[in-house]
């Protein structure tokens, strides 16, 4: 799995911690976050960058975990380009399906 050999926990619970603090979270307590990929790896997102990584409430599952599967299905079936998915879901993941242009 490209998590495990990419991410792997020991690397993304250091790095949870690290942005848990940077972020000014309330909840501080690293167990209650899953350190997501801001564009998931279905998708294309960098496995370990940083940048692609964030603490997300709750832990998984989640209600991002279910647009990302979404998304996938419609650039598989070619109704979504891949470009348009990535932006779409690192701006605003919440309204990600309603602003990706869905072709005929």
């Amino acid at each position: 799995m490209i998590r495990q050999q990419f991410a792997p926990v020991d690397y993304t619970n250091k790095l949870k911690a690290q942005q848990i603090a940077e972020y000014g979270y309330a909840d501080s307590i690293p167990a209650d976050y899953e350190e997501d990929h801001l564009i998931s790896l279905e998708l294309g997102g960098h496995p370990n960058d940083p940048r692609n990584l964030w603490p997300e409430f709750p832990h998984s599952p989640n209600p991002k975990d279910s647009v990302e599967n979404k998304l996938k299905k419609l650039i598989c079936s070619g109704k979504v380009d891949l470009a348009d998915a990535q932006l779409a879901i690192a701006t605003n993941w919440q309204s990600a399906l309603q602003s990706v242009h869905i072709k005929p």
